[in-house]
């Protein structure tokens, strides 16, 4: 005669460390949005139906009044989204998750209960010593976006925002050359009869590719500049055809600038990008040209830029336009908020699902990679080398 099944659970059956991950059960977070105060920053993390997305399966979400208004998000829109919605700043603040688009100042620090997670960029570069040292104050546990990996190895967010910045580059060039009191009174692309505008791309990296698609996608002549050739084949791959292309050579580089409307700068190093194009390069170019130094974000690639902003964006050198506007995703906030959105929804989705961040992070490298301070101690190397900190490995710490 057959044995009974025994009655018990299917968990039950399984080998230990299967019984451990059927049997973890999901966490409800509590996500504080502020309002971002950082100078022309416009944008948001999450939409509203991104909101409903994370309500819906359990999660409270606590916005300050007004944080999407910038981005055309009403308060409404997050109220009926399943959001609450809050004047009081420090009430957000306490939240045990804190997401932003901006690292918080100092003061903001201040709000922060210890122990909490803050989600949000670190912009390294721009960065002080205090602010570390007031994070570790509160123990407090931060991940950057932009050093967040995909499963192809990837930074998501950083490729996001690039992608925006190169189309956006081409677009604010169209719309500067078409001021006949600032810029020429050309049209971006290829009319019949005409010539083609002209134009520059300095960098074959993701704005340098999307600043070469969307100049194409209006008829423009392009010619793109960058001293790797990988890039430059990656980009005539992307692009689906075959485009001038050239390493950074100076006698190259310079024929090409006399003869463009339009140069977009999309280089980047490792401190500062490099200057490739100098004063007496660009004294060559056609009055009425117009530079856009996408590359400002990290000091610039034209001798001549100099920083502006999203309200006086523009200024004229040797009878060139310069607009060195840095994040200029901001400018386009309502889809800039959407891309990051995009990014954000799902890996709360996935720290709920795990039961909290640090099942997250041991489940997912990239995730992993983006944790920089880990309950007040640094974690990340380059942190501890560019301010001359103590770090720890993180894989010491979580076991």
């Amino acid at each position: 005669m057959q044995k009974p099944i025994s009655p018990f659970s299917k968990s039950e059956l399984l080998p230990k460390e299967e019984r451990l991950e059927v049997s973890s059960t999901s966490k409800e977070l509590f996500i504080g949005i502020p309002k971002e105060r950082s100078y022309q920053e416009k944008r948001i993390c999450l939409t509203p139906d991104a909101v409903s997305a994370l309500s819906n399966n359990g999660h409270r979400v606590l916005i300050e009044s007004g944080a999407g208004n910038n981005a055309a998000f009403s308060d409404s829109e997050y109220s009926e989204a399943g959001a609450e919605i809050t004047e009081d700043t420090a009430r957000v603040f306490g939240c045990s998750i804190i997401l932003k688009v901006e690292p918080p100042t100092l003061e903001e620090i201040e709000l922060i209960k210890p122990n909490s997670i803050l989600i949000s960029a670190l912009q390294l570069k721009m960065q002080q010593k205090p602010y570390f040292e007031a994070l570790a104050k509160k123990r407090v546990t931060a991940l950057g976006f932009e050093f967040i990996r995909d499963n192809d190895g990837a930074f998501p967010a950083v490729r996001q925002l690039s992608e925006i910045a190169g189309t956006a580059s081409i677009l604010i060039a169209s719309e500067i050359m078409s001021i006949t009191n600032v810029g020429n009174g050309l049209m971006m692309g290829n009319i019949s009869g005409m010539p083609p505008t002209e134009v520059v791309v300095i960098g074959a990296g993701v704005v340098g590719e999307y600043a070469t698609k969307s100049a194409l996608g209006l008829g423009a002549n392009v010619k793109v500049f960058d001293n790797s050739i990988t890039r430059l084949r990656g980009l005539q791959d992307n692009v689906g055809q075959r485009i001038y292309t050239s390493t950074m050579q100076p006698k190259n580089l310079r024929k090409a600038l006399m003869r463009c409307d339009v140069a977009i700068g999309a280089t980047k190093g490792k401190n500062r990008a490099p200057i490739l194009v100098n004063e007496a390069m660009v004294e060559t170019m056609k009055q009425g040209a117009v530079i856009i130094d996408v590359s400002i974000d990290m000091g610039g690639c034209f001798e001549t830029s100099e920083l502006t902003t999203h309200d006086q964006p523009t200024f004229e050198k040797h009878g060139v336009i310069h607009y060195c506007v840095p994040n200029i995703p901001a400018r386009y906030s309502r889809t800039s908020s959407v891309s990051l959105s995009n990014i954000f929804m799902p890996y709360l989705l996935q720290i709920g699902e795990a039961g909290g961040l640090e099942n997250a992070i041991r489940q997912d490298q990239g995730l992993k990679h983006g944790l920089y301070v880990y309950h007040g101690v640094i974690t990340n190397k380059s942190v501890s080398n560019w301010f001359d900190l103590d770090h720890r490995d993180l894989n010491l710490l979580i076991f």
